[in-house]
C-alpha cells in the first residue's frame, strides 16, 4: 500500500525546551536530507540514530539548530520511513521548521494519520489504535494502565482467540455439509454446543466488568446538586483541593455549571457543580437552573447535598423526588452547626443509599465520601491487573451483538434446526468480533475513529 509523505508537529504548541516534528512516508529521509546540514547525509546513516545539524531554507539560511532521528521501515511506528526533527520549542520556531518541510512537496498530516497508517500497514489492530488515544487522554494512573495493556494487544489476543474457536466450529460445519454421507450429526451437535457455549462464556467474562472499564476510560459524570447555599461549591473545592468555585453565604452564587476532573481512588470523576435548583425570577440564574436539570439527567452519579442545620424544605423534597431512583450518595453537610435535620426521615426516604456526614468548613468527611464513591461502583477495588478490561463503547456494543448471535446459534442447535442456519449466526458473531479488531470494518468507521486523534499522532 503506497502513501504520500506527511508531516505534523507531534508535541503541544507553546513555549518549551523542544518541539518534535514527525515525518513519515517513502520520501521522509530524502526530504529532510535536502534541508539538513550536518556531518553526514541522512541517506547514508544507520536506522534509529540521532544526528546534530541545522535546518536551512531554500536560500541556505539557517532556520534552527536541530537533532534529527532517522528510523527506517519496517521497524517504525507506521512501518514507513520516519524522521523526527527535534527543534527548539516555541510557536514561531517550530512553525518555521514545519513550513520548510512542507515546502518540499510534503503534505500536512490529518488528525491521527500516523496511527491510521500503523493500522493500515498491519503494525497494530483497531483496538490497539483506539487505545493510543485512550493513553493520551488518560486522567488517572489506572486509566493509563488499562490503556497501556490494550496498546500492548491483550484485548486483541483474547478477541482473536474467541474468533479462532468460532472458525473451527464453522470449518466443522462445512465438513458436515460437504460430506453428508458421513453420519456425524450427533457429534456436530455436541461439538457445537460445547464450543459455542465456551465462546459465549468468554464474551460474558469480557462484558462482566465493562461498566467499570468504561468508567475508567471516560470518567464518571458526577453532578453535585442541592438547593442554594447547602455547600455544593465548597464540596467541589474540597474534592479538587483548590478554590475553583465562588463560595459565599448568599444563595444563588453559582449561576452556571462548573466542570472539573478529579482522581478519586483511581476513578476519573467529572465533577459538575450545578446552580442551586429552585424557582427564581432571575433570568441568568434561571438559565443555570435549567442547565443543572440537564446535568442531573445525564449524570452517572448524583452527590445530593443537604443542610444538617435546617429541616427539609419544599425545595429539598422536590429534589428528593428527582433523584430517588438514581445512583445517589447523600451528603449531610454543615455538621459543625446544631442539628435541625431529621436524620431518621432521611434514612427512611433513602434506605439503600450511602449517607455521608461532612463539615466542609472543618474539613471533615471528605475521605468517607471518596471511599463511598469507590465502593459504590467498584465494590472497594479496581482490578486493573485484569488485562482484558473492556472500556470502549464501540467494543461493548459489538461484544453484546456477538453474544446475541451466539445465543441464537445455541438455540437453533438445541432445536435441531438445519446446520447451515446455525452457521449463519456463527458467521455473524465472527464478523462482529472482527469489527472490534478491524478485520471487518468499513472505511467510514475507520475515518471516524481516527478523526478523534490529535494532529501529529
Amino acid at each position: 500500500m503506497e502513501f504520500d509523505t506527511i508531516a505534523a508537529i507531534s508535541t503541544p504548541l507553546g513555549e518549551g525546551g523542544i518541539a518534535i516534528i514527525r515525518v513519515s512516508g517513502d520520501r521522509a529521509i530524502q526530504v529532510i536530507d535536502s534541508i539538513f546540514k550536518g556531518r553526514k547525509k541522512l541517506s547514508t546513516v544507520d536506522s534509529h540514530t540521532i544526528h546534530y545539524g541545522r535546518i536551512v531554507d531554500k536560500n541556505g539560511e539557517t532556520v534552527d539548530e536541530v537533532l534529527v532521528t532517522v528510523m527506517k521501515s519496517p521497524r517504525t511506528f507506521t512501518r514507513e520511513d520516519v524522521v523526527e526533527v527535534n527543534c527548539h520549542g516555541g510557536v514561531i520556531a517550530v512553525k518555521k521548521v514545519l513550513d520548510v518541510i512542507l515546502d518540499q512537496d510534503v503534505r500536512l498530516a490529518e488528525p491521527g494519520e500516523f496511527t491510521k497508517r500503523a493500522f493500515l500497514n498491519g503494525r497494530i489492530d483497531l483496538t490497539q489504535a483506539e487505545a493510543v488515544i485512550d493513553l493520551i487522554r488518560s486522567k488517572t494512573d489506572r486509566a493509563m494502565a488499562l490503556a497501556m495493556k490494550q496498546v500492548e494487544g491483550k484485548l486483541s489476543s483474547k478477541i482473536k482467540e474467541i474468533r479462532q474457536s468460532l472458525l473451527e466450529v464453522l470449518a466443522h460445519i462445512e465438513v458436515t455439509i460437504d460430506y453428508p454421507e458421513h453420519d456425524v450429526e450427533s457429534v456436530t451437535h455436541d461439538f457445537l454446543l460445547e464450543k459455542v457455549n465456551h465462546a459465549k462464556k468468554e464474551i460474558e467474562r469480557l462484558l462482566a466488568h465493562a461498566s467499570q472499564g468504561k468508567i475508567l476510560r471516560e470518567g464518571l459524570s458526577t453532578a453535585i446538586i442541592g438547593r442554594p447555599n447547602v455547600g455544593k461549591s465548597s464540596l467541589l473545592n474540597a474534592l479538587i483541593r483548590e478554590n475553583r468555585a465562588i463560595v459565599t453565604d448568599i444563595p444563588g452564587t453559582t449561576r452556571d455549571i462548573i466542570e472539573e476532573y478529579v482522581n478519586i481512588g483511581g476513578i476519573p470523576l467529572k465533577l459538575i457543580d450545578t446552580a442551586g435548583i429552585r424557582e427564581t425570577e432571575d433570568i441568568v440564574e434561571k438559565i443555570g437552573v435549567e442547565r443543572s436539570r440537564k446535568a442531573l439527567e445525564e449524570a452517572d452519579l448524583i452527590l445530593f447535598v443537604l443542610n444538617y442545620n435546617e429541616s427539609l424544605s419544599e425545595e429539598d423534597k422536590q429534589l428528593i423526588a428527582l433523584v430517588k431512583n438514581l445512583n445517589v450518595i447523600l451528603i449531610v453537610n454543615k455538621t459543625d452547626l446544631p442539628q435541625k435535620l431529621n436524620i431518621e426521615e432521611i434514612k427512611e426516604t433513602f434506605p439503600d443509599t450511602p449517607i455521608i456526614f461532612t463539615s466542609i468548613k472543618e474539613e471533615e468527611g471528605i475521605d468517607d465520601l471518596e471511599n463511598a464513591i469507590t465502593h459504590l461502583f467498584f465494590e472497594g477495588k479496581i482490578e486493573s491487573d485484569d488485562l482484558t478490561y473492556i472500556s470502549n463503547s464501540r467494543h461493548i456494543s459489538l461484544l453484546k451483538k456477538a453474544k446475541n448471535s451466539l445465543e441464537e446459534a445455541i438455540q437453533s442447535t438445541e432445536q435441531w434446526l438445519p446446520i447451515d442456519m446455525v452457521a449463519i449466526d456463527l458467521k455473524n458473531a465472527w464478523d462482529q468480533l472482527g469489527e472490534i479488531i478491524g478485520d471487518s470494518v468499513s472505511e467510514d468507521l475507520i475515518d471516524q475513529i481516527f478523526s478523534q486523534f490529535c494532529v501529529g499522532k
